[in-house]
């Protein structure tokens, strides 16, 4: 069967509503500790599509403040070197820095930040090739380079940045078929349309891809089937990549979705509805 060339959305709207009507199925268990975030990763894609209504509101709402912990606080979390704990246990890198100063912008708080920890941390986790890695000493990711350079975007901190190097590095993730990786010698993978893209977006250098080639592989690993997207032509579909595989498009002003914000992950219209764009 020759690969999607156009974008499936009634399919992929029913691929995000199918995946909470899978409760017999093992791994839906054991994906448990991911339900908050497949919430973000199915509401998000829907949105990117114009189909948020596609899922009860009300219901959603209601189990997602069935969720909440009132012991909790983002600052509490915050270390002495500047980092964030993600959990109980301590586990800290810079994905959590980004959750930390994302969700404090998303309700008007930034002031409450100790902004010096915390930008200190995120530079001590830059690389001589101008990326990021996951804690100081950690190998540059594409990942991790959206996480720090988003939330400094966020704290209006760019000028840390050394974009040149940075984005060289970022243009060179992009392989013959189109498709981008997050590390040299890795395979190329459709959440590093987002990671990758989203960080040259930032920076003013998203053409500096070939932005054609990137859709045509995003479009490729879509299922023709079901819908969803998978990671690269003839996997299994997940959200995580469907999320990030649309974002990834709508970035590349793909017709028929929204706009997206590359700092928040968030269509442009809600980023925009808080005064957060930038």
């Amino acid at each position: 069967m020759a690969a999607p060339s156009e974008l499936l959305v009634d399919l992929h709207v029913k691929f995000v509503q199918s995946l909470d009507t899978k409760r017999n199925d093992l791994a839906y268990y054991f994906t448990e500790h991911l339900r908050m975030n497949g919430v973000y990763w199915g509401l998000t894609a829907l949105a990117l599509m114009g189909r948020e209504d596609a899922l009860p509101k009300a219901d959603l709402l209601a189990w997602v403040m069935s969720c909440w912990d009132d012991k909790v606080d983002v600052l509490s979390m915050q270390t002495p070197e500047g980092s964030f704990a993600g959990d109980q246990w301590g586990e800290r890198d810079s994905r959590f820095s980004y959750l930390a100063v994302s969700i404090l912008s998303l309700l008007g708080r930034l002031e409450e930040l100790d902004k010096e920890r915390t930008i200190g941390f995120i530079t001590r986790c830059r690389n001589f090739d101008g990326g990021f890695g996951m804690v100081e000493g950690a190998e540059s990711h594409a990942a991790y380079v959206w996480t720090c350079v988003g939330a400094l975007a966020m704290l209006d901190r760019l000028d840390l940045v050394d974009s040149d190097t940075l984005c060289w590095w970022l243009c060179e993730r992009q392989l013959p078929n189109g498709g981008l990786n997050g590390r040299p010698e890795k395979l190329e993978d459709v959440c590093y349309s987002w990671w990758a893209l989203a960080s040259l977006s930032i920076l003013g250098r998203a053409h500096w891809i070939d932005g054609a080639k990137l859709s045509k592989f995003i479009l490729s690993s879509q299922d023709p089937d079901k819908g969803g997207i998978a990671d690269r032509p003839e996997d299994v579909a997940d959200v995580w990549h469907t999320v990030f595989g649309l974002a990834g498009l709508a970035l590349l002003s793909h017709p028929g979705l929204e706009e997206v914000d590359p700092v928040y992950c968030m269509p442009a219209a809600v980023t925009k509805r808080l005064g957060l764009r930038k």
